[in-house]
C-alpha cells in the first residue's frame, strides 16, 4: 500500500472523529423555525442526535474498513459514494447538536476504531459477505432512526427532518448493497449486531 493512500485514509479518520464535517446538500429542515423546547426536551433531543452522530462516525469507519480490503473497484466506488452521504449526515447531526446546546460523544475515537476493525474484518470474507454486512447494518440503522422519530419531541421539526432524510439515505444504501450482490447474514450475526448497537446507543446517549 502506498504512503499516499495511508495518508488519505488517516485524513478520513481524523475528519470523521474531530470534524467539522461538510455537506453538499442543504441541511434538512434548516428553513424551519426553532421549536420552543423546555430544558428536559432540549437535553433529550440533543442526546438522541448525539447517538445519531455516533452512528455516522461508525458508518464512516465501517465503509473505510470495508473499502480498504475490497479488491473490486466498482464496489469500492459504491462504498465511497455511500460514505460521502454519511459524511453529510455527520455534518447535519453535528450542527443540530450544537443548536440544541449539546456536545458530541466523548468516546468518538473509540467508536471509530472499533467500527473500522469490524468493517475490515467483514471485508476479508469477500465482497458478497462485505455487502451483506453493509446491507444489514443499514437496515438496523433505519430501524434505529424510526425509533428516534418516535422519541424526539413532536414539535422539534428541525431534528425530525434530519432524521427522516437520514433514514431515507440509509435504506437506499441497503438496497444498493443488495443490488450489488449482498448475501443474507445468519440470524446469529444479525442478533450480535443488534446487541452491539444497543450498547453503543445506551452509552453514547449519556457520554
Amino acid at each position: 500500500m502506498s504512503v499516499d493512500r495511508l495518508i488519505i485514509e488517516f485524513d478520513k479518520a481524523l475528519r470523521a472523529v474531530v470534524g467539522p464535517a461538510s455537506s453538499f446538500r442543504p441541511v434538512p429542515g434548516e428553513g424551519l423555525p426553532e421549536a420552543e423546547l423546555d430544558q428536559g426536551e432540549r437535553r433529550h433531543a440533543a442526546a438522541l442526535m448525539r447517538v445519531n452522530h455516533v452512528g455516522e462516525v461508525c458508518a464512516q469507519a465501517l465503509y473505510q474498513g470495508q473499502a480498504f480490503v475490497s479488491c473490486n473497484p466498482g464496489i469500492r466506488a459504491e462504498l465511497a459514494k455511500a460514505a460521502q452521504e454519511e459524511t453529510e449526515h455527520l455534518a447535519w447531526t453535528e450542527r443540530r447538536i450544537a443548536e440544541l446546546g449539546g456536545r458530541k460523544s466523548l468516546l468518538n475515537p473509540l467508536w471509530y476504531g472499533g467500527a473500522l476493525a469490524i468493517g475490515a474484518f467483514a471485508g476479508v470474507f469477500g465482497d458478497r459477505w462485505n455487502l451483506g454486512f453493509l446491507a444489514e447494518t443499514e437496515r438496523q440503522v433505519g430501524a434505529h432512526l424510526d425509533d428516534h422519530l418516535g422519541r424526539l419531541p413532536i414539535n422539534d421539526r428541525k431534528s425530525r427532518e434530519i432524521v427522516a432524510q437520514m433514514r431515507t439515505d440509509e435504506l437506499s444504501h441497503a438496497a444498493t448493497a443488495v443490488r450489488l450482490g449482498a448475501v443474507e447474514l445468519p440470524g446469529s450475526a444479525r442478533m450480535l449486531m443488534r446487541a452491539a448497537s444497543r450498547v453503543m446507543t445506551q452509552v453514547s446517549y449519556r457520554l
